[in-house]
């Protein structure tokens, strides 16, 4: 979920570092929602993060997460932490061993083959972009992934 997230947001025209920090906060947010969490709906904007100076919405589409600004950089935030580039690098891409490069790829190509509106849909994204494939290339990166770290 990171890495296609991650690479949806770079897409929709995010740094690199914030598209990386998008990936992140959406994997979070869909594992606690996965677990049961139910958003607290208090209409207010949650409080900035420590370092922060304050919390607003980003958008892509009908999909939003709360951000902040950090040294210059849009970084979003959930549960009062922060989610940055160095985050998604030690819990994401070092799952994958150092195929990590080939795995971006590929989420770039396959994210690259869809138009703007779905990419920009919450629901839209889910259905004809993540769900169709996750299984699948779950498989294909963790294997890659234990081949390298076994060479």
């Amino acid at each position: 979920m990171a890495t296609l997230q991650a690479a949806r947001a770079q897409a929709l025209g995010l740094s690199a570092d914030s598209a990386k920090s998008w990936g992140l906060n959406r994997a979070i947010y869909y594992a606690a929602a996965k677990r049961g969490f139910k958003e607290a709906s208090t209409g207010r904007t949650p409080r900035a993060p420590k370092g922060a100076r304050r919390v607003f919405e980003h958008y892509f589409g009908d999909d939003k997460a709360y951000a902040v600004k950090s040294r210059g950089k849009m970084l979003f935030t959930i549960g009062g932490e922060i989610q940055r580039a160095d985050d998604f690098r030690k819990q994401i891409e070092a799952r994958f061993a150092g195929t990590f490069a080939d795995a971006w790829k590929e989420a770039a190509a396959i994210i690259g083959a869809h138009p703007r509106e779905i990419l920009e849909s919450q629901n839209g994204f889910y259905m004809k972009v993540y769900r169709p494939r996750r299984d699948v290339l779950a498989g294909k990166w963790n294997e890659r992934a234990e081949k390298q770290a076994a060479s």
